[in-house]
This record gives structure tokens, C-alpha cells and sequence, in this order.
């Protein structure tokens, strides 16, 4: 596992689901805190940004799968 993934807290409002992560990325040696969104089945946000994305690609995959997974979306 490249991510420890921690869900702070999340709401949804209609078709948005705002989440609150904290993620240990092992790859970098980081640890980052940040929001996402999901708007219907996508999912939005710069931890999850191919191109602004502060993880390691390999954390950012791991995120999304986990998130993916977590809220069947």
C-alpha cells in the first residue's frame, strides 16, 4: 500500500459527496490533507488532479480506487 488513506469527513448535498482526506503518501514520504468531490459518478479535486496533484501518481490511483470503492461511485 502506497496510500494510508484517512476519511476526516464527508456530506453529500443532491448529487455532490464532499470529502475531507487526510493521505500519508509512503512513495514521497508526505502527508497531505485536502477535499474532493464527487459530482454524480466523477470525482474532482486537486489530490486527485492528474497534473496538480501533490502525491505520488501511484497514491493518487490508490486514492481514487479507495474512494471509488468506499463510496460505491
Amino acid at each position: 500500500m502506497i496510500a494510508h488513506i484517512q476519511i476526516v469527513d464527508y456530506v453529500e448535498q443532491g448529487q455532490s459527496l464532499y470529502i475531507q482526506l487526510k493521505i500519508e503518501d509512503t512513495g514521497a514520504g508526505t502527508a497531505v490533507e485536502g477535499e474532493v468531490r464527487f459530482l454524480g459518478e466523477l470525482l474532482y479535486g486537486e489530490l486527485v488532479h492528474e497534473k496538480k496533484s501533490p502525491l505520488t501518481d501511484a497514491a493518487r490511483m490508490e486514492t481514487i480506487a479507495y474512494l471509488k470503492a468506499h463510496f460505491g461511485r
